[in-house]
């Protein structure tokens, strides 16, 4: 039998079902919209993205050759979302981890001297990014009437799953949101108070694997499920590369690039713009940690290129416009579309395109994304200590992209047969959590390798130009 595994991303939900070696047996996808009220602003509608739930699981269970024994779930962090526990209605759009309108709340609490022991307890920052911000901008500027249950998307749909009947969250996801001490492992009062974020409205914490809950039949396509495996999508795709050794590396391409590196049974601090996360934690209660650099902006670049101005039909054009031309003719674009993340974190940058001459082509502007996305990784991955990167997601299916990318960093890129590893290890955590895999090792067999990117050199020319553009690009808004 088969797991169930749900992603719900950013721009729509992905439902697999995924068999005992590792296979894709069936897919569905549904997109839902998303909200730009205001510039900088970004919001969804819960409503919409359980509709979208719905329908992919439907798709990818009718594809199904049996019933799944379980269900997994993955998720966007960091998106704050508020629900009535009974009608499970939500009052207001969900804001989304991109949104950027608590900036100024985050510029207070900084100049207040909060930054140091909300970074020590949390291994977070203080920045729009992160759930806790948004909430207080909730509560200062459009407060909700009653006493609404609190979560991110996992704790939102895990609600409809069950009819109302579980209020939930795990570690990886709660150690996103700067109300989770990471070191006890249990929401912090202290942080609450700060933020002004009603502490029983929260939800229960649950470890990342075992029955947390069960799907309920007349909510939930008829199916009375256990929902056995949770975690926040980063993390997720860590489990589902198969990284349980310390210093196993992944960077995941998607709307942003994220790269975590298990940091092993200890919380590891950085003072080069990382951050300090969990990355799951057993039922027994033993929590493996990892570090993270969040890039905000890099496949929604490519999907910029193709909505916004128009110039690419679908987002796997660009790898072959991109061929067209040998380099970017000395285009250069910094992505900061909502701000930059690490390793500069600055919430004003805006996204800047330099180098432009009357022989700019749509093509080197294509290519100039592309390179964008391998500088903002390296940016990161140099950080760190790593000598091999294991690539996934919609973009590590651009071949121009993961070879640029080998190029950049100076180490072999490897890129898995199973790209959709966020839905993957929301898989491997449920099958875990029933007995489908009996433990890590045994996942770890059922990886295998498409295709390693070996590095062919590049001279630094373009790397430095980069990194003067993106000076450019900052304090901007």
């Amino acid at each position: 039998m088969g797991v169930l595994a749900i992603d719900a991303g950013t721009t729509g939900v992905t439902a697999l079902i995924v068999t005992e070696d590792g296979r894709i047996e069936a897919r569905g996808y549904a997109e839902f919209a998303q909200h730009f009220p205001e510039p900088g602003w970004v919001e969804h509608a819960p409503e919409e993205i359980w509709q979208a739930t719905l329908a992919a699981c439907r798709t990818a269970l009718d594809q199904a050759s049996t019933a799944p024994r379980c269900v997994g779930l993955t998720n966007q962090r960091e998106t704050a979302v508020l629900w009535d526990r009974r009608s499970l209605a939500a009052p207001r759009r969900a804001i989304v981890w991109q949104d950027r309108r608590s900036s100024a709340i985050c510029a207070r609490l900084r100049e207040a001297g909060h930054e140091p022991r909300v970074t020590e307890l949390t291994g977070l920052r203080l920045d729009p990014y992160f759930t806790a911000t948004k909430l207080t901008w909730l509560a200062e500027n459009d407060p909700v009437d009653g006493d609404p249950a609190i979560g991110t998307v996992d704790s939102y749909l895990i609600a409809r799953l069950t009819a109302g009947a579980r209020h939930v969250t795990d570690p990886s996801n709660a150690s996103r949101t700067l109300l989770y001490d990471i070191v006890a492992g249990a929401w912090s009062e202290e942080l609450c108070e700060l933020f002004g974020v009603p502490m029983h409205a929260l939800p229960e914490l649950v470890p990342n694997w075992g029955e947390v809950g069960r799907t309920d039949p007349g909510a939930f396509l008829g199916l009375d499920l256990p929902i056995s495996g949770l975690a926040g999508d980063q993390q997720a795709a860590l489990f589902g590369q198969t990284c349980f050794t310390p210093g196993d590396v992944k960077c995941t391409y998607g709307t942003g690039s994220f790269i975590l590196v298990n940091t092993g049974d200890q919380p590891v601090r950085s003072d080069a713009g990382l951050l300090t996360t969990v990355a799951w934690q057993d039922p027994a209660g033993h929590r493996t940690y990892a570090l993270e650099g969040a890039i905000f902006v890099t496949g929604a670049a490519v999907q910029w290129l193709r909505d916004g101005l128009g110039i690419l039909d679908t987002a796997a054009e660009s790898e072959a416009v991109a061929r067209s031309v040998p380099d970017s003719g000395g285009v250069v674009f910094v992505p900061a579309l909502t701000g930059l993340g690490a390793p500069h974190w600055d919430p004003e940058a805006r996204g800047t395109i330099l180098g432009l001459t009357r022989g700019t082509t749509r093509a080197h502007l294509v290519r100039a994304t592309l390179e964008a996305i391998a500088f903002e990784v390296r940016d990161i991955v140099e950080t760190m200590d790593v000598t091999v990167l294991k690539a996934d997601g919609g973009g590590s299916a651009n071949d121009l992209l993961l070879q640029l990318q080998a190029d950049q960093l100076g180490i072999p890129v490897e890129r898995p047969v199973v790209q959709e590893t966020t839905a993957l290890g929301a898989a491997f955590l449920a099958g875990l959590g029933t007995g489908v895999w009996s433990s890590p090792e045994e996942l770890r067999k059922t990886w295998r390798l498409d295709r390693r990117f070996e590095p062919a050199g590049e001279d630094g020319t373009a790397y430095a130009r980069w990194q003067r553009a993106v000076e450019r690009s900052r304090a901007w808004a």
